[in-house]
């Protein structure tokens, strides 16, 4: 039995499509995510079973479904909506950051360039935390070709064909091994695999992290496991729970992009990058994500 649940979703005026639909589209290959001009799919693992959720967006609202390889929970309408809503980063009140510094000197020009810009989202927190593991130190494009091999590792896909990103369980399932197979370092493997067999026993309980985002308690958590740094968790923070308060001072595109901002001859470190982006708290993350903006190949 499969079931489909279907709504549709306002979106502002000043919403910005082409933006998620890059950043779910960045593998070439559409296995896991097909995009098109104005559509997203997206093969996803929800509760244990494979899914689909789609987007068609139209003038100013989207018809989002969520086709489920099974029956469907008792809550999983209100849960998609919900999800759909945070994955469009319609959750993000982005005109409060752009009216605070739309006359800045630096952020100013950015505003003014890319009006409207929302943070998209993973959707759920686990998938934040295993790309961001799967990013770690390398390129983007390398990144993409073995998060690629880590779906065809898990081997799940929905019945339309599309492929599925795997949850805490089945990553806890095929192991090292596997991820090793598909390009994994040895440390990244062991640092994704904890990371499952934590949120998979309870302990890490990522998907409740959503309602009640103790940000703190999270740091510490994610922290304490081998391989995660403080990178790690700003981007799962930014991807997962949309936090947009975390310094990407260690990310190599925002210090790049930071630097041509500042019309800068030298590089910017990481120390001067953290400093400057102090100013902009509670939204760093955001400010981060207007950088990356300013070259479309570059951030995760």
């Amino acid at each position: 039995m499969n079931e489909t649940i279907a709504c549709r979703i306002g979106l502002p005026a000043d919403f910005r499509q082409r933006d998620i639909l890059v950043f779910h589209g960045r593998d070439s290959q559409q296995i896991a995510e097909r995009v098109g001009e104005h559509f997203l799919q997206k093969g996803m693992t929800w509760r244990g079973k494979p899914a689909c959720l789609s987007f068609q967006f139209g003038s100013g609202s989207v018809e989002a479904e969520f086709s489920i390889d099974g029956a469907a929970a008792g809550d999983d309408a209100v849960q998609f909506k919900r999800m759909a809503a945070r994955m469009l980063g319609l959750t993000q009140q982005v005109g409060v950051f752009e009216e605070t510094y739309r006359n800045h000197p630096e952020v100013g020009v950015l505003i003014e360039r890319n009006a409207g810009l929302r943070v998209s989202l993973t959707p759920t927190p686990f998938e934040a935390v295993a790309w961001a593991i799967v990013g770690q130190l390398i390129s983007v494009s390398a990144a993409v070709s073995i998060r690629r091999r880590l779906i065809q590792a898990a081997g799940v896909q929905h019945s339309t064909g599309i492929w599925c990103f795997p949850d805490a369980a089945k990553v806890s399932e095929i192991g090292e091994e596997a991820l090793l197979g598909a390009g994994f370092s040895r440390a990244k493997a062991k640092s994704l695999v904890a990371l499952a067999n934590l949120v998979e026993d309870g302990t890490l309980p990522v998907d409740e992290w959503i309602d009640s985002p103790v940000v703190d308690d999270i740091r510490e958590r994610l922290l304490a496991i081998r391989g995660i740094g403080p990178w790690t968790v700003n981007y799962v923070l930014l991807r997962g729970l949309g936090f947009l308060d975390g310094s990407l001072h260690g990310d190599v595109a925002v210090r790049r992009n930071l630097q041509a901002l500042l019309g800068r001859s030298g590089k910017v470190d990481e120390n001067e990058t953290k400093q400057w982006l102090e100013q902009f708290s509670p939204w760093r993350s955001l400010v981060a994500a207007h950088l990356w903006a300013m070259k479309k190949a570059d951030g995760y």
